[in-house]
């Protein structure tokens, strides 16, 4: 701490301080503090010893008195007769009190062979029952104990008093109170200390002394001092790459470390011999024993050249110790210069090869990149081969020795005519000592310095390798391909006229860990390939494969994965009862196989949804409250409020942590051919573009939403009639928005690509494509074109249905006249007797307005609507019930049906086969006019 001016405090406190402090930390003071210790460590246990003799001796005399007390006084004469005497209490108290006091106990009590006290040396205690156990003493037994308990703790003696007859009559009890006995100790005490604290003296008197000793021939120096001291002696001496030679003022070596050893070539022993003996040549030894200082001197030992700088000792005590030489070999600075340059330059290459070998996830351009950064700095011509399951990003088999083939992916050199076989072709390994075959089977890399003198490479393609070496090919390394312990391939590094000097075993090393290397970055791409394809695989396989057949919409489609990984975008065409059709375009958040997994969840559920013919937006908050459900099962967490501790605990793997739906937008649209209306909704989707028949593009607006899963907002739809000829044009964002590309310049592009008309969907898709596409995709694209379709006005009947049942004959009769005009005379009765009951039934059950509407598309459709929202159920009628059977017999003879609502009711509809097929036999006629009066 400085003073106030900032300088040392100099008082003679701080340097007395200060000198304790150096002296507690040395050597010396830790020997001193550790005899110090010792000592008192073994006075306080000898003291602890001669405390516990002492109380135990103390005890021990203490029952001898007491047994010899109470065994005396029990026999004593008259006391058996005393105690059958009518006052025992009279004739023994004095006589006890006597005794007692003659004794030196602290109490004598007599006691009957109950315990019950005739005499004590408390008055108050007599008649009361002495407690412990006494059973030994009246069964003749004398004894003694450490007493615990009331009325004192005590050191005490039991006899039994025995009459004429050798009866026990009463006992005797004696004894020494434990505090007296304690009190004898404690007597003791200053005694012992006294002894102790001359020990303790003597001790560290003797400790000083010895620690004193070492203080002098340590010089004070701490553990930590001299352990670094010995730490620097061991470096200087074998560490040290510079020649290290100590000589004492005799002129004799103290010191020569490994360095100078072999600079100078001194014997085995050199240590305490004169520089003369030491069998160097005269100038050498000459300069060693000058003594004189000398600065970075070249001197020429043998033949090497030395440079060598003396310099004296510090003396001691007003005489010289002698000197200190360092030697450095110069000859070496040269040669190492060399080296250092090439290890510069091979450290440069690995660091290119980091940061060029695995740009791409690509196999084969992984391995382009290892060959063409080793030419020309390391090798003339490097060819990559890889097996074919890496190739195509399998995993290779991890068994040995069947490498015997692999394929070419990769060929660089230092010019164009190469003697080596191309890219793509075969490379066999079938003769076990050619470099290739002998690395494969070693795991690492192999060396034929000279090709002309490795046979095996010779034989294994002799017409190829006379070609390799008229060309000039004279050296090769041959590095396996290794990652996590699997062999991927093989990279061949060449030398060629161009560069005459051969490989050595630095460039094996070096070749190895480029291989190394490179080995990390196909493997990589290898993964990165086969997790691309199955997720591509499990992306395709969920997305649809043919479209369904419907008159609705004209569509086409085109589907891309993105190139960093798929995603989760898809589409559906869904046929709905009526002749309509759903369109619908999703996008899920994420890539990869989670992405794909989730979106075949949310099409599943689309098309769940959709057969219940809900509205747009009604679908969508289906569709989000259902991926809000499994967000809560994938996720372990509850509802909102709801109590944690009843959520089930999430049993995982332990490498992540449970994914849910993290985001998904979704637009349905539905469109109806017999209106021409469209009705859509978004979930946070963006919208569709409309191309009208002139070829004018719109972007819709619609009411905006949020991304299913977020909840909180119902959603909205919006509803357009579409001109005859108009085209729909559903799309993800991938299509028109990229790193390099925002989403309104990417809407105007795809408005520009859209505005041609005259072209088919398909075609459209294509040049659509071709407008928009980005080199690398980083997200899927999904494009769904659809030309909408009016059913014409000719292929549509409808009738307005008065509420009475007399109504039914003539709808009936007008449906079948219908048909006959559209030529469908084969399936009049079956269409009837559905009408017959669809129409009974709404003006029994339901509510005015009824209507009858028939369309006629790929199937016969028949529709009855009516005010009511009540929905008919099938259900089995009893055999002795007058009614029910009509829903059954429209399933029996329709190929679907179903109830769809609308604003201001139901619609029941039925769809029958254009052309008769066989009808499900019926027992007798069936009487239409009689199907009337049955009820669903």
């Amino acid at each position: 701490m400085t003073g106030r001016f900032g300088r040392q405090p100099t008082g003679w406190g701080s340097r007395v301080s200060a000198r304790l402090s150096r002296w507690a930390h040395s050597v010396a003071g830790q020997v001193f503090a550790l005899q110090a210790m010792i000592v008192l460590l073994l006075i306080a246990a000898g003291a602890s010893a001669l405390v516990f003799q002492a109380r135990y001796d103390s005890e021990r005399d203490a029952r001898h008195r007491s047994l010899a007390a109470a065994e005396a006084f029990a026999h004593a004469p008259g006391i058996a007769a005393a105690l059958v005497s009518a006052d025992p209490t009279a004739r023994l108290q004095p006589l006890a009190e006597a005794a007692r006091q003659g004794s030196g106990v602290d109490f004598i009590a007599v006691m009957n062979i109950q315990g019950i006290r005739y005499t004590d040396s408390r008055p108050e205690l007599i008649g009361r029952r002495a407690t412990g156990d006494l059973s030994r003493a009246v069964a003749g037994h004398a004894f003694t104990e450490t007493f615990r308990g009331e009325p004192s703790d005590a050191v005490r003696a039991v006899v039994p008093i025995r009459n004429a007859d050798g009866v026990v009559v009463g006992l005797v009890g004696t004894g020494i109170e434990v505090e007296n006995v304690s009190q004898v100790v404690e007597g003791q005490l200053p005694l012992l200390l006294g002894a102790a604290a001359g020990a303790l003296l003597l001790g560290t008197s003797g400790a000083a002394l010895v620690s004193g000793r070492l203080r002098r021939q340590t010089r004070g120096l701490g553990a930590a001092e001299m352990s670094r001291i010995n730490e620097h002696h061991e470096a200087v001496l074998h560490a040290v790459r510079e020649g290290v030679v100590i000589i004492d003022a005799e002129q004799r070596l103290v010191l020569a470390n490994d360095e100078a050893r072999r600079l100078l070539g001194l014997p085995p022993d050199p240590e305490n011999r004169h520089v003369t003996d030491l069998g160097l040549d005269p100038r050498t030894a000459e300069l060693l024993a000058s003594g004189r200082v000398v600065t970075d001197h070249v001197h020429l030992a043998g033949d090497r050249l030395l440079a060598v700088n003396v310099r004296p000792t510090k003396e001691y005590r007003g005489m010289s110790t002698g000197s200190v030489v360092t030697l450095r070999d110069s000859t070496e600075l040269a040669a190492l210069s060399g080296r250092a340059e090439v290890a510069r330059g091979r450290l440069q290459l690995l660091y290119d090869a980091g940061v060029r070998i695995g740009t791409t996830l690509d196999v084969v351009r992984t391995a382009e990149e290892l060959s063409e950064v080793a030419v020309p700095r390391f090798a003339d011509f490097v060819t990559v081969e890889l097996l074919e399951p890496v190739l195509h990003g399998e995993e290779p088999s991890m068994i040995s020795g069947i490498y015997t083939e692999m394929r070419r992916a990769a060929i660089t050199g230092v010019r164009a005519d190469s003697p080596l076989q191309p890219v793509g072709d075969i490379i066999r390994f079938v003769v076990p000592t050619a470099p290739m075959a002998a690395a494969l089977d070693a795991g690492h890399a192999v060396l034929a310095a000279d090709l002309r003198a490795a046979m095996g490479w010779r034989a294994q393609d002799a017409q190829g390798t006379r070609v390799a070496l008229d060309y000039g090919l004279h050296s090769l390394i041959s590095v396996p391909l290794q990652a996590r312990g699997v062999v991927l391939g093989m990279a061949n590094f060449w030398r060629a006229a161009d560069t005459p000097e051969p490989f050595d075993e630095e460039d094996r090393s070096f070749a190895a860990e480029l291989g190394a290397r490179a080995a990390v970055s196909i493997d990589n791409a290898r993964r990165f390939t086969r997790e691309h394809a199955v997720a591509v695989t499990l992306q395709r396989s969920l997305l649809p494969r043919v479209l369904p057949a419907q008159n609705a919409v004209h569509v086409a489609y085109r589907y891309l994965p993105a190139k960093a990984g798929v995603g989760g975008d898809w589409f559906d065409v869904i046929p709905l009862p009526g002749g309509r059709v759903a369109l619908v375009v999703g996008d899920v958040v994420g890539h990869g196989v989670h992405a794909a997994a989730t979106m075949g969840r949310l099409r599943t559920a689309v098309h769940n949804f959709s057969t219940l013919d809900l509205p747009p937006d009604e679908l969508l908050g289906h569709l989000d409250e259902l991926i809000d459900r499994i967000d809560q099962n994938d996720t372990g967490v509850g509802p909102v409020g709801g109590p944690e501790e009843d959520a089930p605990e999430e049993v995982t793997d332990g490498a992540a942590e449970p994914a849910g739906v993290t985001g998904a937008t979704c637009l349905y649209a539905v469109y109806d051919p017999v209106s021409g209306r469209c009705r859509m909704a978004s979930a946070g989707h963006p919208g569709p573009a409309l191309v009208r028949p002139g070829g004018d593009v719109e972007f819709p607006e619609l009411p905006a939403g949020l991304p299913l899963g977020v909840g909180g907002m119902p959603f909205e739809a919006a509803e357009f009639t579409l001109p005859e000829g108009s085209r729909l044009v559903l799309f993800t964002d991938g299509l028109v928005e990229d790193r390099d590309r925002d989403f309104d310049t990417g809407l105007h592009l795809l408005r520009e690509a859209l505005a041609q008309p005259g072209r088919s969907p398909d075609q459209a898709c294509s040049d659509v494509l071709a407008a928009m596409l980005f080199p690398v995709p980083s997200d899927d694209i999904v494009l769904l074109i659809a030309d909408t379709r009016r059913l014409e006005a000719d292929r549509i009947a409808e009738w307005e249905v008065p509420g009475e049942a007399s109504a039914v004959s003539r709808v009936r009769n007008a449906g079948a006249a219908q048909l006959a005009a559209w030529g469908l005379d084969e399936i009049s009765f079956t269409t009837e007797l559905i009408l017959s009951e669809l129409i009974t039934n709404a003006i029994r059950y339901g509510s005015a307005p009824v209507r009858v509407r028939l369309l006629r598309d790929r199937t016969l459709i028949c529709e009855v609507s009516d005010g009511s929202s009540t929905s008919p159920h099938l259900r089995y009628a009893a055999t002795t019930d007058e009614g029910g059977r009509g829903l059954f017999l429209v399933a029996q003879y329709a190929d679907r049906w179903g109830t769809r609502y609308t604003d201001r009711g139901k619609v029941i509809w039925a769809e029958l086969p254009l052309t008769g097929g066989p009808e499900p036999p019926v027992a007798d006629p069936l009487d239409l006019d009689a199907l009337e009066d049955l009820a669903w």
